[in-house]
């Protein structure tokens, strides 16, 4: 009994320091990035680089409280999700890059529920969900039964995906979705107001317009998924197929229908994501701009790889993410073009790959200072043994 209490009390105290170097490299990664975003200011216009450059980036939101911090929550709703929908997948052996194809079919699901039959909110949250899942399936069924992989066709699905939507909202000019004198899709707000998520008084506290429960929904998700997969056997599932699918066969564990799973999951998660964005006011499509998938999917993967593919950790990533671009965007662009913000972003990302690196150093640190500690702990016993 003493035996189990203690492996188990290793066993906490190793996911203890793992968790703490993994949160430290994030921190690190993070460090670097700002200086080096510093260090471009001073390049571009050393006279205004700190109080007009990088502290309205590092304050965020919060330059201009409390709107900006309301963008920042209206943009980190739908970026927790499409980071959780790559972090799912990861956390189950797949790359689902296919999340920017799944958010816009989840869009259009949202915006025709809403606009053409004018459902509950919920009801239209669900269906983003649907399409999502079912674009991410097909991904999901050839890798599982034809072994292609999932990065190929995603990518191909994330075009037909796009090119797909517009030409089914845009049509032959004006329709029931699509508002040809503004080259968008009709407001919802004008349209459908019960479809849109509940404000809760949000949007009158931040002072904008799409302020809704939308991100209490997304960190709801994320805590879900966590327990979905820290905590049941059909996470364990998943895991197991994407740490050692032949390992998982063997133990008795269906890894097709598995595999398959895990990228209906991850694309139900980015299709709701679009649904949060779309159904809270935040954003029109516009079927006209054919030639740029939603950066949303693709900054998806900075938040996931930012937190290690932890869903709890993909919420406070993608805030920071929402946070400095929000900040960005309040850069003077007499000075500064806004684009500095997605720089600083895109190295902390880059820096992202070598995380591993991060924690196997700042580990080994950790470790030769305990070693340290405890040797300078025990000099004294051993000298007081030695003078009896």
């Amino acid at each position: 009994m003493a035996k189990q209490k203690t492996t188990r009390s290793l066993d906490v105290r190793a996911k203890l320091h793992q968790s703490v170097n993994t949160v430290m490299a994030a921190l690190l990664c993070i460090l670097i990035g700002l200086l080096v975003g510093l260090l471009v200011l001073l390049i571009i216009n050393p006279e205004h680089a700190w109080a007009d450059g990088f502290m309205r980036i590092i304050q965020g939101g919060f330059y201009d409280y409390p709107y900006g911090v309301g963008r920042t929550l209206v943009n980190g709703a739908p970026l927790i999700m499409t980071g959780l929908s790559v972090a799912f997948a990861f956390k189950t052996g797949l790359f689902n890059i296919g999340a920017a194809g799944q958010y816009t079919l989840g869009a259009f699901g949202g915006l025709y529920c809403a606009l053409v039959l004018h459902l509950p909110w919920f009801v239209c949250l669900l269906v983003s969900a649907l399409l999502g899942a079912v674009w991410g399936a097909i991904p999901g069924i050839f890798k599982a039964y034809l072994n292609i992989n999932e990065v190929i066709t995603s990518i191909m699905f994330n075009w037909i995906g796009l090119y797909l939507v517009c030409e089914v909202i845009y049509g032959r000019g004006a329709g029931p979705m699509y508002d040809a004198n503004n080259t968008r899709t009709w407001k919802v707000q004008d349209v459908s107001p019960g479809s849109l998520i509940p404000s809760m008084g949000l949007s009158e506290y931040f002072h904008t317009t799409s302020n809704t429960i939308a991100i209490f929904l997304a960190i709801a998700v994320a805590i879900l998924i966590w327990v979905v997969l820290e905590k049941t056997t059909f996470g364990y599932e998943l895991k197991a197929v994407g740490l050692n699918k032949n390992a998982a066969r063997y133990a008795g564990i269906n890894e097709k229908k598995n595999i398959i799973l895990s990228m209906t999951i991850a694309g139900a998660l980015a299709g709701f994501g679009a649904g949060l964005l779309y159904l809270s006011g935040g954003a029109e499509w516009n079927p006209l701009n054919t030639t740029t998938l939603p950066a949303m999917g693709f900054n998806g993967i900075a938040t996931a790889l930012l937190a290690s593919s932890h869903p709890i950790g993909t919420i406070f990533s993608s805030l920071f993410v929402s946070h400095i671009t929000v900040g960005g965007s309040f850069l003077p662009t007499r000075y500064f073009p806004t684009e500095i913000a997605d720089l600083i972003s895109g190295i902390i990302i880059y820096l992202c790959a070598f995380a591993m690196l991060f924690r196997s150093l700042i580990g080994h640190v950790m470790e030769r200072k305990r070693k340290n500690t405890e040797a300078a702990a025990a000099a004294p016993d051993k000298t007081g043994k030695e003078g009896k």
